[in-house]
């Protein structure tokens, strides 16, 4: 199946754009392992960011493929040491009064946060990497997990990079329309 690569697509702000993205994985087979659509800092543009498995010359051309979507500006694969990657992941983990200093224990060492308290659960409130994320919840299975939700992957280039590996400004390449 390949590698996991990391693609980030600018694209205008509208409905039926994830519809659309989606639908081109889907007729090339690919698998999404994780899609985050957000607001950028231009008006009018959504930042998605889409995680895959596959080889780098297959996901090249679906990158290409991607690009020629009416709605997205630009796409690049940030796929690499030089990105930044994180995930949120909210768990809601049973507590009892005598396993709640234990939890509150693994929580800190994950740098983590406890965000609501409840008197029979604990709803931490974590970022990282999928790893991180990974075996913070595996800890916290020994508690009982009640609930779990992740965002799925957000990524971004390190500093300056080359061109073809990252955005340049949004103000240099504005949304037609």
């Amino acid at each position: 199946m390949g590698e996991k690569r990391i693609l980030v697509a600018l694209v205008e702000d509208r409905p039926g754009v994830l519809s659309r993205v989606a639908s081109l994985f889907r007729r090339r087979g690919f698998n999404i392992e994780s899609i985050a659509v957000g607001h950028t800092e231009q008006p009018g543009l959504s930042r998605m960011t889409i995680v895959v498995g596959g080889e780098e010359a297959e996901v090249e051309q679906v990158r290409k493929q991607l690009e020629k979507l009416v709605d997205v500006v630009k796409v690049f694969d940030v796929s690499g040491a030089s990105t930044v990657a994180r995930e949120l992941a909210l768990i809601k983990v049973k507590a009892t009064p005598e396993t709640r200093s234990e939890i509150i224990q693994i929580v800190d060492i994950f740098r983590a946060n406890i965000v609501d308290v409840a008197p029979d659960s604990l709803i931490v409130e974590a970022t990282g990497d999928e790893g991180k994320l990974g075996s913070l919840t595996n800890l916290l299975r020994g508690f009982t997990i009640k609930e779990l939700a992740r965002t799925g992957c957000i990524a971004m280039s390190r500093g300056l990079q080359e061109k073809k590996k990252s955005p340049p400004d949004i103000a240099d390449n504005p949304p037609q329309g």
